[in-house]
């Protein structure tokens, strides 16, 4: 993916501010056309810089106050069918494959500890499961951002 300009990052910045703000109070509050901003916006999309929205759903609204890290390691051969297994357990909100000592981390939520079990039950009954290690998130220190990365710059990448 192309590198974003200064005036993209001042649109996703805009948004990060405000992310229900009209096209036309966006091109106002930076001073360009709203045409410009509204082709730019469509770039930006067609690149897809814009994440769903499924990551401004804060899970503990739901009844999910619990958030885990849970390690899993597996048989390689199985990985695909895995992720579609993974898939299929709504507590799991996201899951990522890793180079190192455990294969997978993936990410839960549940409404306890008990709740937290049964999860890593449906976890671990997945074909291609080994074994699990669970870790349960404490405090969020750095929440999911993207404003110091665009405030940053593209000369910073360089």
């Amino acid at each position: 993916m192309q590198a974003l300009d200064g005036t993209d990052a001042r649109i996703l910045l805009a948004m990060i501010d405000d992310p229900r703000q009209t096209v036309v109070a966006l091109a106002q509050s930076l001073g360009l056309s709203r045409n410009t901003v509204q082709a730019r916006m469509a770039v930006l999309e067609k690149k897809h810089a814009f994440l769903s929205f499924d990551h401004r759903v804060n899970p503990v609204a739901l009844g999910y106050p619990l958030t885990a890290f849970i390690s899993v390691h597996v048989q390689q051969q199985k990985l695909a069918q895995l992720a579609t297994s993974l898939a299929a357990i709504p507590e799991v909100v996201e899951a990522h494959g890793l180079s190192g000592r455990a294969d997978l981390l993936v990410r839960v939520v549940s409404t306890g500890a008990e709740d937290l079990f049964r999860i890593n039950g449906k976890i671990l009954a997945c074909d291609g499961v080994e074994r699990t290690e669970t870790s349960l998130a404490m405090n969020e220190l750095v929440p999911f951002r993207m404003g110091p990365l665009l405030e940053q710059g593209p000369q910073a990448r360089g």
